[in-house]
């Protein structure tokens, strides 16, 4: 295998000529295309729409009042909020006002939203709600340098001017730039590429979040680049639901900025799937437990009705799959598979896709591994997902596949302009305009995994193929050894079950230092409802369904076909259904979903112990 992927003779001009910074890279587009939709947001029981030229207003003049507020070049400024409209204006105002943006998950608990905001020296927060409002104020004497909270729909007053709304922070910008028409111009010109844009705490599986210093070339680079490939126009439209807080929401953004497609904008997960059928977006960018989620509630409603219309659901994936990878192959498909796919296709696929709204062209898929045969699946209905790949340190996106070249189970090629190399021990490395500056206040660990030649290292081991494209096999961290001494790589048998078992939510591979493979489990709330209709236990509570005897020999079957498929050292000897789900409430999922390994064994050690007694 390389063990360094060959260089790309990809349109790189775009990449090299793009903006110096977000803010001219905003501004460009406004003038480019004024009166063409950039978003549509939700609006009562509608929808709302913004060109171009309107939101370009309004950001000048909430830059404005930052300006106003005494906000100078790269200090910083924090947004606490979902994701909407106005997380997008805020953060592109506080661009165009010359600073930096500090993310913070709406999520956060107060403690860390102190943390994050007194260890970025954040002077003005973006706050959403007045759930938002009172984590401040009941903080506010560890926040000596905020000046002032904006609040998008919270109470403002409280006995003091600390918080205003965001309409009056643009009634101070529109007085400002009254004075001085070109203040933000001057502003943008005065900003250069290497200035700070963005300071993005790692939610982190264990310990502190660390601010992870991100420059404007970065992003800018990371929208050049996408628009370098090719694989997105202005008559496309996205839907953007994930966290803005996190980098791949900032990737889709700037890529938005490059190539001037609108974006309907919903940060309510619960929410995703009726909007895709409304909307009719061509493509969205979405975490893995998405398409799984998806993928399992399908499944599951197809096979709850039994009978024919189960017979024909299996039937028509299993030739879909044929199908599909008899084409990616570049084979023929013969004449009589080609009839039953059309057939099949009438009766199961297009209705599939009308739940997505019809339009799609494909799904891009990070922030963790997806499964292979989920991919599958999803193909032989019609619905390619791309599967990309990047850290919060290298801007998000590096590497991605493309929808007329692309292989499932790994996670693409390299975008143009960016290097990729595999060291000695397995690490992958990368290098490139987007990899950070380094860790806010943490030279000691830019140290650990900044090398002196600039290249990154992501704690991801992985492989590169002859055709250049990357394979990530674990974490680095998630490897562990038995008690036998064979190593075990966990995420990927984790993602092969989530393939297999349509009911799964979580599972978590447990193993290091014992004699055997052990695992957590957790089933989906949805899935199991519907399941539970017909097992005689609907209307029972969650944790009396999933601690069932029934629901028990249903995950032993799919974990026998699961073993079926791995050495026998990596094999699940026994599992624990756990009686509630994983969250990020609870502290033991990421906010963006990824699972808190140390944090879930920790929490379980008692049931895990018992598995080896």
């Amino acid at each position: 295998m390389p063990t360094q992927a060959p260089q790309r003779e990809e349109d790189s001009g775009v990449v090299e000529a793009r903006a110096p910074n977000v803010g001219r890279m905003f501004l460009d587009r406004v003038a480019e295309t004024p009166a063409s939709e950039a978003f549509r947001f939700p609006a009562g029981s509608g929808w709302e729409s913004a060109t171009w030229r309107e939101t370009g207003d309004r950001v000048v003049e909430i830059a404005a009042g930052l300006v106003a507020l005494g906000v100078t070049p790269e200090q910083r400024v924090a947004i606490a909020s979902a994701t909407r409209y106005e997380w997008v204006l805020a953060d592109l105002a506080i661009m165009c006002s010359g600073a930096a943006t500090t993310t913070v998950y709406p999520s956060t608990m107060a403690e860390d939203v102190a943390f994050i905001i007194s260890d970025s020296e954040s002077v003005v927060v973006f706050a959403e709600d007045d759930a938002q409002i009172a984590k401040l104020r009941d903080r506010r004497a560890e926040l000596p340098k905020v000046t002032k909270v904006i609040t998008f729909d919270g109470t403002t007053g409280g006995g003091d001017d600390w918080v205003i709304s965001l309409d009056e922070l643009a009634r101070l910008g529109a007085e400002l730039l009254e004075h001085d028409p070109h203040v933000i111009d001057t502003r943008v010109a005065d900003t250069g590429p290497d200035d700070l844009a963005t300071l993005i705490y790692t939610s982190g599986t264990t310990g502190r979040p660390k601010g992870v210093r991100l420059r404007h070339s970065g992003w800018t680079y990371e929208g050049a680049a996408v628009q370098a490939q090719d694989i997105l126009d202005r008559d496309d439209l996205q839907y953007l639901w994930l966290p803005m807080a996190h980098s791949f929401g900032k990737v889709l953004v700037t890529a938005q900025l490059g190539i001037g497609f609108p974006t309907v904008i919903d940060g309510r997960v619960d929410k995703i799937v009726d909007n895709l059928a409304v909307v009719k977006p061509t493509f969205m960018g979405a975490a893995p437990r998405i398409f799984e989620k998806a993928h399992g509630r399908i499944v599951t409603m197809a096979h709850s009705e039994g009978g024919a219309k189960a017979k024909i659901f299996d039937q028509a994936f299993k030739v879909g799959i044929d199908v599909a990878r008899r084409r990616r192959a570049g084979e023929r498909v013969p004449p009589h598979l080609a009839v039953q796919h059309r057939v099949f296709d009438k009766l199961v696929f297009a209705k599939i896709r009308e739940r997505f709204g019809g339009r799609l062209r494909f799904f891009i898929s990070g922030a963790a591994a997806l499964n292979h045969d989920v991919a599958e699946w999803f193909e032989a209905a019609g619905i390619l997902i791309l599967e990309g790949y990047g850290l919060t340190e290298t801007s998000a996106g590096s590497v991605c596949n493309r929808p007329s070249n692309y292989k499932f189970g790994t996670v693409g090629l390299p975008f143009p302009g960016t290097e990729l190399k595999i060291a000695d021990d397995g690490e992958v490395l990368i290098k490139g305009p987007g990899v950070m500056d380094g860790y806010h206040h943490l030279p000691d660990q830019d140290r650990e995994v900044l090398t002196a030649d600039g290249w990154f290292r992501t704690g991801d081991i992985g492989e590169i193929d002859a055709d250049g494209f990357l394979r990530i096999t674990d974490r680095k961290k998630d490897l562990f050894k038995t008690s036998g001494g064979k190593y075990v790589a966990p995420s990927m048998i984790e993602g092969q079950f989530k393939g297999l078992c349509p009911y799964v939510s979580q599972i978590l591979v447990h193993g290091n230092e014992r004699n055997f493979c052990s695992a957590l489990i957790t089933l989906d709330p949805d899935a199991m409802q519907t399941w539970a209709e017909h097992h005689e236990m609907a209307g029972k509570p969650y944790a009396e369904v999933v601690s069932s005897a029934a629901a028990g020999e249903m995950v032993h079957g799919y974990i026998d076909q699961l073993n079926a498929k791995l050495n026998r050292w990596e094999t699940i000897k026994k599992f624990v259904i756990l009686n509630e789900d994983l969250s990020v409430e609870s502290g033991e999922l990421t906010p963006s979903l990824k699972v808190k390994r140390k944090v879930v064994e920790q929490n379980n050690k008692g049931r895990l112990d018992a598995l080896y007694g």
